[in-house]
């Protein structure tokens, strides 16, 4: 089965062309444009400005992906796109597109949630995880602990209560002053800053259940540079590395903790904030001690991306979730991946 993903819920285009056989299955090429250089005169993303770059990047890089895996389009099964969350026109690109190629070629769609697709995407490493796991969800707005027993089967065990810590970096990293992106400008910072010099508290960290606050942690900040004033390029980086260390240390302490309570010994770190190197040392010496297993996707499936869509809706149709008949459709920009 030939199985073509789009994503485009945010501020980054993908393609990707994922085949599942009986005995598995492999991605086949993958392309994507990121919009970060646009949006970064705007520090942060313009919704408008995403959705019209979408338009123009998703037939060249259909067609980049096509030529890179020798395939055609008269060989597709079916069409996965990201139908949620997100913001809505970008969703709309990739969902028109897709059910419109779809109708032409007469073949299903497979509508995906995206915050699956980043759950899923360690499957597509060389060592991938069995089923069952805990999912640490690190992707943009969101921050979830998940159960996961197989495809479309997933327990909410713990979510945000406000800033998801993808969102928390980005605020952050304005008020120390960095660029657009804020979550790598900051991570990268924080490697120059002084251990101990700056510690904040860590945020529900011993509340007894596996919720998550950062919005607290980041008024901490901004009142120590009010304390502070004038910041020189040191007292900044100390800022950032104490920063960084209370959201990590929560972040790997929750993870355990689910591991824990669910007695499963495999533990799955997806999404974008997955790839801060701070934060898979963490967790990488304390699933060590506690002899778990931990799982990242590759740093390029990290964030958003075609190739976690295609293999989201390959497994979906392996495992037996039906398709749609292309042609109606709609989007959905808020879409609880439990609901």
């Amino acid at each position: 089965m030939l199985v073509l993903g789009i994503e485009t819920s945010c501020d980054e285009s993908g393609v990707a062309l994922y085949s599942s056989e009986a005995g598995g299955g492999r991605l086949l090429a993958h392309a994507l444009h990121s919009q970060v250089c646009m949006h970064a005169d705007y520090g942060g993303v313009v919704p408008e400005l995403a959705s019209r770059d979408h338009v123009r990047r998703i037939v060249p890089l259909l067609r980049q992906v096509l030529a890179a895996s020798g395939r055609r389009l008269e060989e597709l099964d079916a069409v996965a796109y990201t139908q949620g969350p997100g913001l809505a026109g970008a969703l709309l690109v990739g969902a028109a597109f897709a059910e419109a190629l779809a109708t032409g070629l007469g073949i299903p769609t497979v509508p995906v949630h995206h915050l699956e697709g980043h759950l899923l995407s360690p499957l597509l490493s060389h060592d991938p995880p069995a089923f069952p796991f805990v999912a640490l969800l690190v992707s943009g707005g969101h921050t979830q602990l998940m159960r996961v027993t197989a495809v479309g089967a997933y327990e909410l065990l713990g979510e945000t209560l406000d800033d998801a810590a993808g969102e928390a970096f980005d605020k952050t990293a304005k008020l120390l002053g960095l660029d657009y992106p804020g979550g790598p400008a900051l991570a990268a910072l924080a490697d120059r800053g002084r251990p101990g010099q700056v510690v904040f508290p860590r945020p529900m960290l011993r509340s007894g259940d596996l919720d998550f606050s950062f919005s607290g942690l980041k008024t901490a900040v901004l009142t120590r540079v009010r304390e502070i004033g004038d910041l020189d390029e040191q007292r900044r980086a100390d800022i950032a590395r104490g920063f960084q260390e209370a959201i990590v240390e929560v972040l790997a302490s929750k993870a355990l903790r689910a591991l824990r309570r669910c007695g499963l010994k495999r533990l799955v770190v997806a999404g974008g904030v997955g790839a801060n190197r701070e934060l898979r040392r963490q967790i990488d010496a304390r699933t060590a001690r506690a002899r778990v297993s931990v799982y990242y996707p590759e740093l390029e499936f990290c964030t958003d991306n075609g190739a976690m869509i295609a293999l989201a809706g390959a497994l979906r149709l392996q495992s037996g979730h039906a398709a749609k008949p292309a042609g109606c459709f709609a989007v959905r920009p808020r879409w609880p991946l439990t609901g």
